[in-house]
């Protein structure tokens, strides 16, 4: 869980992460000898649990409220610090709007300095703390008075971070394209360039090849640290440094993002959904300069409003943002907007096309786009209910009538009853075939996804690019039934030394390419199995090879035995012996221990049991 210091300056942040870490995040000269923190400090705690917290130290002088944008961009959890002294300053209410905008709605609100004054004047900052968060997303979040000083409400502080740490979870980014936001950069000699941040998406490991956005640069990961250990990979909503090749410091830097090379979209003009702030003076016009601050980045852009419209204080609507120059943006990302000379905040919000067209803003097309683009899971969910539509596909998911879903699902299961009965040798018919078949206009995945429905429903069997019916047996036919009862016999005959495909081929007097063909699709079905490239045997044959070995391994010590042991035990020669095992470990029965091997699972749930006893083993 990353949490992130929010208040005034002098306010005690940099001393309570201290308290609670033993860290102190001033790690700047400047810093050390004005007793104030400049950029972003970090630390690391891990609680009695196991979870670890990751401190983002900002400073909150008004000066470096850019730097302090930087760090709270991607938090998961807030401490707002606010002095019993001092009580609600400036930056403090600047603080809180700007995680207000960025929609934190997790954090713990803390008193400090509590030994510098008396009890009265706790309860009253307390009092003033609990109204000014009364708007706003951390309306209902804890108040906790301390001293870093004395030590007093630091282990109740701590009780509270360990139990939202355990609660925490980021289970929703995952999975996803990964996703890096740079907040710092530098070079170590002998390794070269580092960065630092924070994982929005997915995971990164040593070896990854990533975009640097909105650059275009191609790096790839030599090495990655978290909390100052070398670590195997790094997932979303951690803190991690990367040492990397491919760029030098000149080339990153903050504000750049690590992405995967398919996220790499610069953009320059979004369309997003912007609240004003109540505390401005003056409506938004069209054309208004800002800073705007996306991730870590800082860029200077302009808001395109609709022609004769203004934004009010206090009201939300969507414009356009165009920057001045191009940065890496996704739908969703939150962002704020400062006055032209970064003095205040104006608003903030989030992007709701990060790829906006220069032209037709205004139309009733493009505004039912955007309204749909702006639409939460669950109002989706709503709709698509009330309106009788299917959700089809996980990763890529359309919206189909449910009643057309239906009908391209039964149509699929009645063309295959047409297709086994067409070809009923054929092992299935061919996916894309069907689909440009039975329903063109659907994209691949999607008529994909609603195969793995069917699939899911057993209704059909998917097997690469090919699907079937359940039930259909490619040689349930009265040809392959007369080359079955001349190959059967053969088989049967030949016990545990069962002939290879050329020898079988003299004995049958069957083509070889025939034969191979039968043999192959035979296998599909629970009569026959292929245990080498060129060999087949009748599963009740396998198993009793199967029973043998299990008697094998309960004779030898420690339930490990050899091939030779196997050999003697079944008759058979010694690279036999070794086809019949590397099947019986491919299949889940046995397991290869070097130059041994041992019982993996009970061989009856997989092949069924055996009909007669097992054969001994030779002692």
């Amino acid at each position: 869980m990353i949490v992130a210091t929010a208040g005034h300056i002098d306010h005690g942040k940099t001393l309570l992460v201290k308290a609670l870490t033993g860290v102190d995040t001033d790690r700047l000269p400047e810093e050390k000898a004005r007793g104030i923190s400049i950029d972003l400090g970090f630390a690391y705690w891990q609680t009695a649990a196991g979870d670890t917290i990751g401190f983002v130290d900002v400073p909150g002088h008004e000066r470096f409220i850019r730097n302090m944008l930087a760090g709270v961009c991607g938090i998961d959890y807030v401490m707002l610090i606010v002095a019993a002294d001092d009580g609600v300053m400036p930056q403090t209410i600047e603080h809180l709007h700007i995680v207000d905008l960025l929609n934190v709605a997790r954090g713990v609100a803390v008193i400090t300095k509590t030994d510098r004054v008396a009890p009265g004047r706790v309860a009253q900052v307390t009092e003033d703390v609990r109204n000014l968060l009364a708007p706003t997303t951390l309306a209902s979040i804890p108040v906790i008075p301390v001293s870093a000083v004395s030590g007093d409400g630091i282990a109740a502080l701590r009780d509270e971070l360990a139990a939202a740490a355990k609660a925490h979870a980021r289970s929703e980014q995952a999975g996803r394209n990964f996703r890096y936001a740079i907040d710092r950069a530098f070079t170590i000699a002998g390794s070269g360039t580092v960065v630092t941040g924070t994982v929005f998406n997915g995971a990164v490991a040593a070896g990854d090849k990533l975009m640097l956005s909105p650059s275009g640069i191609e790096v790839r990961v030599r090495t990655l640290q978290q909390h100052g250990q070398p670590a195997s990979q790094a997932v979303a909503g951690q803190r991690c440094a990367l040492n990397l090749s491919g760029a030098d410091l000149a080339q990153i830097g903050r504000g750049d993002w690590l992405v995967a090379p398919a996220l790499h979209a610069p953009t320059q003009r979004m369309d997003v959904r912007l609240q004003v702030l109540a505390s401005e003076t003056q409506p938004l016009k069209h054309w208004t300069p800002v800073h705007l601050h996306l991730g870590t980045a800082d860029v200077t852009a302009r808001l395109a409003i609709r022609r004769g419209e203004t934004i009010a204080p206090g009201t939300t609507a969507l414009v356009q943002l165009i920057a001045d120059r191009p940065l890496a943006a996704l739908h969703g990302d939150r962002f704020i907007i400062r006055d032209q000379s970064a003095a205040r905040t104006i608003g903030g919000g989030s992007v709701v096309d990060p790829f906006a067209p220069a032209t037709r803003r205004n139309s009733a097309v493009r505004r039912a786009q955007l309204a749909a683009l702006e639409l939460t899971a669950g109002r989706i969910e709503t709709l698509t209910r009330e309106c009788g539509a299917a959700i089809i596909g996980k990763e890529q998911r359309v919206a189909l009538p449910r009643a057309a879903a239906e009908t391209i699902k039964q149509r699929v299961i009645e063309a295959l009853k047409r297709f086994h009965h067409e070809s009923p040798q054929a092992l299935g018919a061919e996916i894309e075939t069907l689909r440009k078949s039975l329903a063109p206009a659907l994209a691949a995945t999607t008529f994909l996804a609603l195969l793995r429905e069917l699939a899911d429903q057993h209704q059909i069997e998917v097997t690469g690019s090919r699907m079937r019916l359940p039930q259909h047996v490619a040689t349930a036919n009265p040809a392959d039934e007369k080359m079955w009862q001349a190959i059967k016999p053969v088989l049967d005959a030949a016990g545990f030394k069962v002939p290879s495909l050329r020898d079988l081929t003299v004995s049958t007097q069957i083509k070889e390419a025939l034969l191979k063909d039968f043999l192959h699709r035979k296998s599909r079905t629970s009569e026959l199995i292929r245990v080498g490239t060129d060999r087949f045997y009748p599963r009740a044959t396998l198993v009793q090879l199967a029973a043998i070995a299990q008697a094998v391994a309960q004779a030898a010590p420690g339930g490990q035995f050899t091939v030779a042991q196997f050999r003697d035990a079944c008759g058979v020669g010694r690279g036999l012996a070794m086809e019949v095992l590397e099947c019986l470990d491919r299949i889940g029965i046995t397991q290869r221990i070097g130059d041994t091997r041992r019982m993996r699972k009970d061989f009856v749930p997989i092949l069924g049991a055996a009909t007669v006893p097992p054969h001994q083993p030779k002692r």
